[in-house]
């Protein structure tokens, strides 16, 4: 699960809510560090929150994944130099954590939430072209630091519009893939970019199952997996970086649910008209069911990362976690340990052979 609530400075509360999340029925804890402009190494806060929940994962035999990013877009790297400070950031954060498992570099750089310019003269992709300078530089950085510690890019938003002069200029995966791709082809690089590539498969709303696919659009989902093996195995087939094998993380899907009435005194309310939709409990866990299922047939993804353990508590962030903002268990977290323990006992799908 994705949550960085775990985070927390003293140890007594982050091992607490660690404790929670395994019981909960994960295994393996995403926790980010932020990137600002001119640093090249965490500040001692990050690292000691990151630090309580290493502890507490160790113990417990739960892995760790870090990831790295700049925030919103004002704080997008720009130029070589930043591009450079991030990459140290990066490698300083794995000499912190040598034991981590993996480090996912940037958020949706698809975005202009995230990542800004994306266009440039002509309608030019030029937030592709930003991001395989920065991932080549993360790769190398980390690299130095620990061979062992997976480089994970490029946590990719299920969605975009392509369009350079519509009112929030975005690029969907489908055509990022494809210019990052080309990108690094035009580097002329001969080492690897990433060991994992990571999508963020949401639905488009909480009531959409996982199960429904996008063959006619540029959304890539969790049911558009041959999709998704399509466009990497295009985008570097013949590179020194894999594609159609490459190894794939769904490093964020979530189902928010609605917040009963009882429970509203533990959240801030919300401004955005479309922040209280959600899902019953019932159906929460019966899609992350399904997306664990769908997940597990597909040969190359690794790894489905929920967001999160808890719902965030103001209603315009994500109410997607198996318990409220309160710590109280949502009625769907029975059925997500259930899910889990089918799947980890080879009860939960076949995988359609008979």
């Amino acid at each position: 699960m994705v949550d960085d609530s775990l985070a927390q400075q003293d140890p007594a509360s982050a091992r607490a809510q660690v404790d929670i999340s395994q019981r909960a029925g994960f295994d393996a804890v995403v926790l980010s560090a932020g990137w600002k402009h001119g640093q090249t190494r965490p500040s001692a806060t990050v690292l000691r929150g990151i630090r309580n929940v290493a502890a507490s994962t160790r113990a417990r035999h739960m892995r760790l994944f870090l990831v790295v990013w700049n925030g919103l877009s004002p704080g997008t790297p720009r130029n070589s130099k930043e591009r450079g400070q991030f990459a140290s950031f990066a490698a300083a954060l794995v000499n912190a954590f040598p034991h981590a498992r993996g480090i996912i570099v940037g958020n949706e750089p698809n975005l202009v939430t995230f990542w800004t310019p994306q266009f440039g003269p002509g309608g030019r992709d030029v937030a592709a072209v930003a991001y395989e300078d920065l991932l080549a530089r993360t790769y190398d950085a980390v690299k130095a630091a620990s061979r062992s510690v997976r480089v994970i890019g490029v946590g990719l938003s299920p969605r975009g519009a392509d369009r350079p002069h519509g009112i929030r200029p975005t690029h969907s995966p489908t055509t990022f893939i494809r210019d990052l791709g080309r990108a690094y082809r035009a580097s002329g690089r001969r080492r690897p970019l990433m060991d994992a590539f990571a999508i963020h498969p949401y639905m488009l709303k909480p009531k959409v199952p996982p199960t429904v696919a996008h063959p006619r659009t540029t959304q890539i989902t969790l049911a558009d997996y041959p999709k998704l093996v399509t466009l990497l195995d295009e985008a570097f087939r013949g590179t020194p970086q894999r594609g159609r094998t490459l190894p794939i993380v769904y490093a964020e899907f979530g189902v928010q649910t609605v917040v009963p009435d009882k429970k509203l005194s533990a959240y801030e309310p919300g401004t955005n008209p479309t922040a209280e939709e959600g899902v019953s409990p019932a159906t929460q866990a019966a899609y992350y069911r399904t997306a664990l299922a769908l997940a597990y047939c597909q040969p190359t993804v690794k790894g489905l990362f929920i967001f999160h353990t808890f719902d965030e508590s103001n209603l315009n962030g994500w109410q997607s976690g198996l318990y409220y903002a309160d710590r109280t268990p949502k009625p769907s977290v029975r059925g997500f340990r259930r899910a889990v323990a089918d799947l980890r006992e080879g009860k939960l799908t076949n995988c359609g052979r008979r």
